[in-house]
């Protein structure tokens, strides 16, 4: 018979103590330690591992390189933010907040990728509930399978009978071991299935997408050991009242951690959005005070976003600095700046500032567009909307050079604008390699005067 105990694991990393403490020693976190079965028994043999004999040793200069294959799929933005495709044999886990669109976008990968077999396993949603949303999105991949399940061990037996070229669970924290004997969603049942489902992974080779919870502190349900098994960690974010929604890679073994792919949310599923540059700028014929437009870099795409700022009189003496999509410590920052360094009184004042479209961005080179915002803003005089604007702002005012900045020109230049503000210490920078006007410069001064002038 199987030896049962009871342990005590922390909710937030997934410590293990034998009595329970009031604060984690892993993770110094208080009250986050609950009672779990653990029964001990002898791991059986799984039906998918390849071969029975033991992994041996081989030196470095006998292993063979091989390229990583991929599988190719419909969604271009995936296959972006994926590094090119999905890797045979990886582990990739999805995660992001309720209603955001999990599910929605692999089913939607699920049965628009043409001749692709792969198993959708969910333990959250009926088969009826899945054909439904299924039909609003459009059946393209007739070898898609739906299994309802939650116990790992039949979703295994179901696996090797389909032989699916890619496995989607719906979500890691529906499922279950027998082998455990604790609730699902506890510390121990998802380390423990997810520990299952990255060995049959890497022994038969299929790629396993997995659909994570989220806590309230916006971090991923579960041990943080989960992050480590596997390969990849893709965030899915954004505001349900915006229709626009950002996956981002935290963590990639197969390719970069800076990609950006980008979706509109319709009533049909979720659409790629190939030129984020255009839905993220305002296309009116008015000029307006307190907009300007910033050329910055997402990874490897460059893209323009538009910065709304406000500044009004303080109605209660004490000023208001806020920012929606952009750091506010930065903004602050770039204020004490421009009263210091620039002579414009704003301390008096209360600053509001938006990135459009519900975008955050993080990049330096939006801080010229940030200042330029705000004066405007304070002056009441719009800037031209045919003007982009790319540079980093220093602590003495000084305006410096970003990388890639070419890139930044050339996608200014392709939706139309006649003049960009650059860094004037940006260098290998030719006016003759480009068709829009280049402007640069060294302090914000120069910038106020090539904008207001």
């Amino acid at each position: 018979m199987a030896k049962v105990k009871s342990a005590y694991f922390c909710q937030n990393c997934g410590h293990e103590t034998p009595k329970w403490l009031g604060k984690c020693p892993s993770c110094n976190d208080w009250n986050t330690f609950v009672e779990e079965l653990v029964q001990k028994q002898v791991p059986q043999v799984v039906a998918f591992s390849k071969s029975g004999e033991t992994a041996k040793p081989t030196p470095l200069s006998e292993i063979k390189h091989q390229e990583h294959q991929r599988i190719i799929l419909s969604d271009s933005e995936l296959n972006r933010v994926l590094g090119g495709g999905l890797v045979y044999g990886s582990l990739v886990l999805f995660g992001g907040e309720p209603g955001i669109g999990k599910s929605t976008l692999l089913l939607q990968l699920a049965v628009t990728t043409p001749n692709l077999n792969l198993l959708y396993v969910s333990g959250e949603e009926s088969d009826q509930q899945i054909k439904m949303r299924s039909e609003r999105i459009g059946v393209k991949n007739k070898g898609c399978s739906i299994l309802t399940e939650t116990n790992i061990q039949n979703i295994f037996k179901q696996a090797e009978s389909v032989q699916p070229e890619v496995l989607v669970i719906d979500s890691i924290q529906t499922l279950y071991s027998s082998q455990i004997e604790s609730s699902p969603g506890s510390i121990s049942q998802v380390r423990e299935c997810t520990a299952q489902l990255l060995r049959y992974a890497k022994q038969s080779n299929v790629p396993v997408f997995l659909i994570g919870h989220i806590t309230k502190e916006g971090s991923l349900a579960g041990p943080k050991v989960l992050e480590h098994m596997v390969d990849a960690v893709l965030q899915f974010e954004g505001d349900r009242n915006h229709v626009y929604r950002l996956l981002r890679s935290i963590k990639n073994r197969f390719g970069s951690t800076n990609e950006l792919g980008i979706y509109e949310m319709v009533g049909t599923g979720l659409r790629q959005v190939e030129n984020p540059s255009e839905i993220l700028i305002t296309n009116s014929d008015n000029s307006l005070s307190g907009i300007s437009i910033s050329a910055t870099m997402e990874g490897m795409r460059p893209m323009l976003i538009e910065v709304q700022a406000l500044v009004s009189t303080a109605a209660y003496g004490t000023p208001q600095r806020s920012s929606t999509g952009f750091d506010s410590k930065r903004l602050n920052m770039l204020l004490a700046v421009m009263e210091k360094r620039c002579g414009f009184k704003l301390g008096a004042k209360d600053v509001f500032l938006n990135i459009a479209g519900g975008i955050k961005v993080d990049d330096p080179a939006i801080d010229l567009a940030v200042v330029a915002a705000v004066l405007s803003s304070n002056t009441d005089i719009a800037i031209h909307k045919n003007i982009a604007l790319s540079a980093e702002v220093g602590l003495s005012g000084e305006v410096r050079p970003v990388n890639r900045v070419d890139q930044r020109i050339y996608e200014a230049e392709k939706l139309g604008f006649d003049k960009i503000i650059i860094s004037k210490y940006n260098k290998g920078i030719d006016q003759k390699n480009f068709k829009i006007e280049l402007v640069q410069c060294s302090k914000i001064t120069e910038v106020v005067k090539a904008l207001f002038t």
